[in-house]
């Protein structure tokens, strides 16, 4: 009585670029030859350094969280507040608050600045108003000079905090400016506030970008 042995079924090689046809010797391997075995080796490292390097990333980011301060969640959620303020202002064409200019010769005369020519600036200072710092209709539109405190492109006749103003008021209208100007309740964010604040706005600002991309 005579045993006969199983031929192996053909299949495509497993590296990229190569995917011939073979019979395989054993039914584990997924090789042609033995550089595509060396290929599927070196694949295999090259995907593990990757798992290793972003486990160490996520283990990395933990820790600095870990070690924030409330200063640290604070100036987290003004960032995150400011980036949507000028992400929205820009997307709707709106021009700087200050001097008034629009986005086109704003762009003209400074987009060579480090960061780009718009910034979100706030309309009452955060030194003297911090219970509006992450206010967001107290954040409008400015072009970097403005932001600056540069009276080079400030309205005609105004310094850069009264062309502010009288940009806003013929943008909300003066009832809200003066409200705004009169809003003096404090704001005591917890960490986890701030947290979810920074959370809150960042998720706006992809959705905002993911929609202008569509």
């Amino acid at each position: 009585m005579s045993l006969t042995v199983k031929q192996s079924r053909p299949k495509k090689c497993r590296v990229a670029g190569c995917r011939a046809t073979f019979v395989p010797a054993q039914p584990f391997q997924t090789w042609c030859s033995p550089d595509c075995a060396v290929a599927i080796i070196r694949q295999r490292q090259e995907k593990q350094r990757k798992s290793f390097a972003q486990r160490e990333r996520r283990e990395i980011k933990v820790r600095k969280e870990a070690l924030k301060s409330r200063g640290d969640h604070l100036k987290d959620a003004e960032k995150a507040v400011r980036d949507y303020r000028r992400t929205y202002e820009l997307s709707i064409g709106s021009g700087c608050m200050s001097c008034g200019e629009s986005q086109e010769s704003i762009l003209a005369a400074q987009g060579w600045k480090t960061g780009g020519a718009f910034d979100a600036g706030h309309f009452l200072g955060k030194g003297a108003r911090p219970e509006l710092r992450l206010e967001p209709s107290n954040i409008w539109l400015q072009c970097k000079a403005c932001n600056s405190g540069s009276y080079m492109h400030a309205r005609k006749g105004y310094t850069v905090s009264q062309g502010f103003r009288t940009g806003l008021i013929a943008r909300i209208g003066l009832e809200a400016v003066e409200a705004l100007e009169a809003d003096h309740e404090p704001r005591k964010h917890t960490v986890d506030e701030l947290k979810a604040i920074t959370a809150e706005y960042r998720a706006k600002t992809r959705e905002l970008k993911k929609g202008q991309a569509a």
